[in-house]
């Protein structure tokens, strides 16, 4: 099988979908004649999670015993500066400083109680882009995504599962997100999974372990909602369902000439930001046709 003409599918691509067609084509599909990229939309709340997980993904590499050496909070003034200012969207330097204390008020929170932090860490072996397997070798779909934290249960020689959440708890119970993990990690290393669990940085709600999975059924759903995916991309047929929500208007902007392209990004997507719903005003740096 060639990878290279598979069908990608991912927790975020399968979530976009699943928001609104129209979006999922926009993110994962379209690309600008001009660059020949994908594009985002980048918002401070998502340069603040962006910022926390790549710390988290720092110190998931360093041995138990240097993991903690240094306060979190030196690695962030690192990683913040890649999401500093127009690139991570932020308006203000005052709306600015609030997310980096958000983001600092998460990480002290970590320290308090570091829990499965102070375990082993598993690191799948893959080769770029991001760990994958196939899902479908008859349907040529391939599952890709990337895992928060894998802690190493020494004891019963399996692994835990962690989703790191920097946003609110609520309406978390309907994702496939740790249907799609706990499958990458059955395909892509040897340990059984014994646990699964969200943790939420923010807030009182902390680690949350989920009730085990059925597998068969999320296979089925997950493999149910790619074919989906492969007909609208066969047919050309992505549409919103409301010609118009919140899932697909920023990326409507972009393509109105209102975005402003200010970089791009680890995965080579333009990244624009846009003014305030208030403020409209047509930028610069945008993508020039529109597409079905």
């Amino acid at each position: 099988m060639d990878k290279y003409k598979a069908l990608w599918v991912s927790h975020s691509s399968i979530a976009d979908f699943l928001k609104c067609p129209r979006a999922y084509y926009l993110r994962h599909v379209y690309k600008d004649p001009k660059t020949g990229h994908k594009m985002t939309v980048t918002s401070p709340a998502l340069s603040l999670g962006s910022a926390v997980h790549d710390v988290l993904e720092t110190i998931s590499f360093l041995p138990t015993d240097k993991r903690f050496i240094r306060p979190l909070s030196t690695y962030l003034d690192g990683v913040w500066k890649k999401v500093a200012g127009e690139m991570g969207g932020f308006s203000t330097k005052e709306e600015e400083a609030e997310a980096k204390k958000r983001a600092l008020g998460m990480l002290e929170k970590i320290e308090a109680n570091l829990g499965p932090l102070k375990s082993k860490a598993v690191k799948i072996a893959y080769e770029g882009g991001l760990p994958y397997y196939w899902l479908s070798e008859t349907d040529n779909i391939i599952l890709s995504g990337k895992i928060d934290w894998i802690e190493y249960l020494e004891e019963e020689n399996a692994i835990h599962i962690i989703d790191f959440k920097t946003g609110k708890s609520e309406g978390i119970e309907d994702t496939l997100q740790l249907s799609i993990y706990y499958l990458l990690a059955q395909h892509t290393q040897p340990r059984p999974v014994a646990r699964l669990s969200y943790w939420f940085l923010e807030g009182e709600t902390g680690l949350v372990e989920q009730k085990p999975l059925d597998t068969i059924a999320a296979l089925a759903e997950i493999m149910e909602i790619a074919k989906r995916i492969k007909l609208g991309r066969q047919i050309s047929h992505f549409k919103c369902p409301t010609d118009g929500c919140f899932a697909c208007r920023s990326l409507e902007r972009v393509l109105a000439g209102e975005g402003k392209l200010v970089g791009l990004s680890n995965y080579r997507q333009d990244i624009y930001v846009l003014p305030s719903e208030d403020g409209k005003k047509k930028l610069t740096s945008s993508p020039t046709d529109t597409p079905f």
